[in-house]
């Protein structure tokens, strides 16, 4: 979400003394760090039924099944960023080459042999897999491994978690956690077993018939409920934000939705062209609550630029699902601002990924997605090789570097080109006592031309329905607001 660089400490002057609240969160979020050797967890993996994850000491797995061995090595890079972003120390990482993951231990057995002497070696505590672990894989490996063993959607859902600050974020991270802790959830030995009496218990008789419902199953049920629940907080939450767009859309405010990678510099860019002031950090998932602030065009005119989650390859589906009200801030929105990491090794297929994601959310939501302006960031940090070639295969796009604020100015410039223009031209004469009606064509409308004669300002203005009823009065003859508007003049109104 953010730029490639550390974001710099503040000290505190007689200009600026206050922090601001991104200073504040970030500081805030340096402050936590994880303690080695105090845990309260089981030692005996076996008896835990459902364990928060505490990562400290971890080894990185994948399987590589297809794309380039340059992509392979991306995503293991991508997945320790990642267990670094949640507060793990990373140990070590293997690959293995396979036509697809092992059904019952994701990797080969002779590769979880090699895993567990690398475990033993470098006295990892957590074992962590670049994919979707089915819930026999992940019994399985932790019998095999005796270590905790999670997939790449639970390190993602942990980093949101504890990032997510608002109310709205944190029941939509629950959701998330809670859809994918639910078909995982397991216990051991009697713990599994219904209770019932008579010979079916083993001739304990009268005293020994439970309730019918072990504790696996209660906590099945009590999830459930949770997650209902937050369906319908989360569907309330919605109904708020679906009540302050369509505002702005009374208004006529166009809105600008900046999308993109994790960490390709998007709340940069917000603090850019707007002096947001949001939480700037080179880590992973950084921003989960969308930031709408007022933005201006080079001549003045308003619209709203909204900061969306980030996304990654392959990011859960259950994030889709849950965060699907908030990412349909960018499939409403009349312009994408897509921003991609131009220092990235592989920066197509952050861009692929990006796009398949905004896909899907478009397809949820019913709507087709909007026009979209490319932005390259960090160009900084890129090498020049790596910028040509992304000049040949992006013309279109825009290349700025968030940091230093190189290209904002262009950037500016193509947003404002990029934004919807207010439908129909006008031709009037307003007499010079309608002072207010000229400041609203100035304000809300486009100024094509502009004169002062004798009988009052003869401006010509390109303006939206609403305003154009206002100044319908005042159309010089010949003039007229295209059929279908409900405001038509006819050709022979006379002028004012």
């Amino acid at each position: 979400m953010t730029d490639a660089h550390t974001h710099p400490s503040v000290t505190p002057s007689t200009s600026n003394p206050v922090p601001t609240g991104g200073e504040f969160d970030l500081e805030e979020r340096t402050s936590l760090r994880r303690i080695h050797g105090l845990s309260t967890e089981l030692t005996d993996i076996t008896e835990v039924e459902y364990r928060k994850l505490q990562l400290e000491r971890v080894v990185l797995v994948g399987v590589w099944t297809e794309g380039t061995a340059e992509q392979a090595e991306n995503s293991m890079t991508e997945l320790a960023r990642l267990a670094e972003t949640a507060g793990s120390e990373v140990m070590d990482g293997l690959v293995q080459r396979r036509s697809s993951p092992d059904p019952a231990t994701f990797i080969g057995s002779g590769k979880v042999e090699e895993l567990l002497g690398t475990v033993r070696a470098t006295g990892a505590d957590t074992v962590i897999c670049d994919g979707e672990l089915s819930p026999g894989q992940l019994r399985q490996l932790e019998e095999r491994l005796k270590v905790k063993v999670i997939d790449r959607t639970a390190l993602i859902l942990d980093i949101f978690a504890q990032h997510a600050r608002s109310r709205d974020g944190k029941a939509q991270v629950e959701l998330a956690q809670l859809s994918y802790l639910l078909p995982r959830l397991r216990g051991w030995g009697e713990a599994l077993s219904r209770q019932v009496g008579g010979r079916a218990a083993g001739g304990v008789g009268i005293g020994g018939r439970g309730p019918g419902e072990t504790k696996i199953e209660l906590d099945r049920r009590r999830i459930r409920a949770r997650m209902s629940k937050l369906r319908r907080e989360i569907g309330a939450m919605r109904q708020v934000r679906e009540t302050q767009r369509g505002s702005r859309r009374r208004n006529e405010i166009p809105s600008v939705a900046i999308v993109g990678y994790t960490n390709a510099g998007k709340s940069s860019l917000l603090n850019q062209l707007t002096d947001a002031g949001v939480l700037v950090q080179d880590a992973l998932f950084a921003t989960l609550d969308p930031t709408t602030r007022k933005a201006q065009t080079p001549d003045g005119h308003d619209y709203t630029l909204t900061d969306t989650v980030g996304f990654v390859r392959h990011l859960p589906h259950q994030l889709v699902e849950a965060f699907r009200s908030t990412l349909e801030e960018a499939a409403r929105a009349d312009l994408l601002v897509h921003v991609v990491d131009g220092s990235d090794p592989l920066p197509d297929d952050q861009i692929a990924a990006v796009r398949q994601v905004l896909v899907e959310v478009g397809e949820a939501a019913g709507d087709t997605m909007p026009p979209e302006l490319l932005v390259i960031n960090k160009t900084d940090a890129a090498g020049d090789l790596a910028l040509a070639r992304l000049r040949h295969a992006q013309p279109d796009a825009v290349f700025v570097s968030a940091h230093s604020g190189a290209g904002i100015p262009q950037l500016r410039e193509r947003i404002a080109e990029r934004l919807p223009r207010p439908e129909y031209e006008v031709d009037l004469l307003l007499p010079y006592t309608e002072g207010a009606l000229v400041a609203r064509l100035h304000d809300d409308g486009e100024i094509l031309a502009e004169e002062h004669t004798a009988d009052g300002t003869r401006i010509r203005a390109r303006v939206k329905p609403e305003l154009g009823t206002a100044v319908l009065p005042f159309a010089v003859a010949g003039s007229a607001l295209p059929t279908g508007t409900g405001t038509d003049l006819p050709a022979t109104a006379a002028g004012h």
